[in-house]
Order: C-alpha cells, then sequence, then structure tokens
C-alpha cells in the first residue's frame, strides 16, 4: 500500500517542485581568468553588457595597500519577461569616509559600479550604473546579509536564485580598519508594466 501511495504522489511533488521551486543561476563567469576589474588604489568603471545586470561580487581587502580593495564581478541576461532595456544611467556619486544608502532610481536594476579611490580617506567613491525594464516595478525586497562578514575579510555574494535582482545598497565605513561592508538591496519585478516609480 505504501508504494502505491508513493508512485501516486511523487509525480505530483516533483511537478508542483518545477513549478513553484527556486530556480538557481549556474557558476558565475567574472570574465577572462578571473581577473579583477581594477588595481590597488585606482579607479574602475564595470558596466555589464546590454541586458545584463550584476548577479555576484567578488573582492579581497588589503591593508597594505592603502586599505584598498580588489573587485571582480559576474553579469546574466536579465529574465526574459522584463524584456529589453529602456534606458540605462549613472546615479548620484556616494561619497568616501561616509555611510551611504542607495537604490537605482526610476525602478532601475544595478547592471555596473563605477569607483574612485581617495588616498585622504583611504576609502572609495561609488556609482551605480542603473538599467530600467520598460515600466516594471519592484516588490518582496529584502536586505541580504552583512558582505563581507568582518572589515578587512574577502567578500564573495552571489545571487543564488533566478528573478531577483540587486537594485542598490546600504554600506557603513570602518574608521578604525578603513573598510566597509555592505548589504545588497535585492528585489524582484513584475511581469507587467506599473505606474509607480521610485525616487
Amino acid at each position: 500500500m505504501d508504494l502505491i501511495l508513493l508512485s501516486v504522489f511523487l509525480p505530483l511533488v516533483s511537478v508542483a517542485w518545477g513549478q513553484y521551486g527556486d530556480y538557481y543561476y549556474g557558476p558565475y563567469n567574472y570574465g577572462d581568468n578571473d581577473e579583477w576589474v581594477n588595481v590597488y588604489r585606482q579607479g574602475f568603471n564595470f558596466q555589464c553588457p546590454h541586458g545584463q545586470v550584476i548577479v555576484a561580487v567578488r573582492s579581497v581587502f588589503s591593508k597594505k595597500e592603502g586599505s584598498d580593495r580588489l573587485w571582480n564581478y559576474a553579469c546574466m541576461p536579465a529574465a526574459q519577461s522584463l524584456g529589453e532595456p529602456t534606458e540605462c544611467w549613472w546615479e548620484e556619486i556616494n561619497r568616501a569616509g561616509t555611510e551611504w544608502y542607495q537604490t537605482c532610481s526610476n525602478n532601475g536594476l544595478v547592471a555596473g559600479f563605477q569607483s574612485q579611490y581617495f588616498p585622504s580617506v583611504l576609502d572609495r567613491e561609488w556609482q551605480f550604473y542603473c538599467c530600467r525594464y520598460s515600466r516594471r516595478c519592484p516588490y518582496s525586497c529584502w536586505l541580504t546579509t552583512e558582505y563581507p562578514g568582518h572589515y578587512g575579510e574577502d567578500m564573495d555574494m552571489m545571487m543564488y536564485t533566478y528573478d531577483y535582482y540587486i537594485r542598490g545598497a546600504t554600506t557603513t565605513f570602518s574608521a578604525v580598519d578603513r573598510d566597509r561592508q555592505w548589504k545588497f538591496i535585492v528585489c524582484r519585478m513584475t511581469e507587467y508594466d506599473c505606474p509607480f516609480q521610485n525616487v
């Protein structure tokens, strides 16, 4: 009797899992030979290819190199349901040596980073490169845990679930360690146009 019940319910469970289970991104390609996008104490500008968004961020810290970090990013195409990006832009600059919170305006998604190092404060200023997809709106937003877990540690943040997108970040800055911890703002996006805009 138990085998009969198992043979009836197992196919139902697998169908339900296929419909409602999380979809996972595959392995990330951080570019050619996993090279860094910057060298210590230098600025950089990284943009995903058209139609792609940031899905992973990797970084290593060096106190002897001016308490600076090397950075690398991975991109993946946005879901087909979002269509093509309708516009892209650089957000306002987040100043070095301060804490900040920023999301992409106009319901945009993060598709790149730009940064400049300032030796006077041993920190970087940042800008997000954002892309808007028609009039899609964010929902089910949340903050990730802190990356890195402690100041001065290596950082490896990955989006494991498909259809969740980075919309911004909040950071804290340690005047003692001269390093930042990041919490990324992650959201789902509607599959239909909506009238709401964030500022």
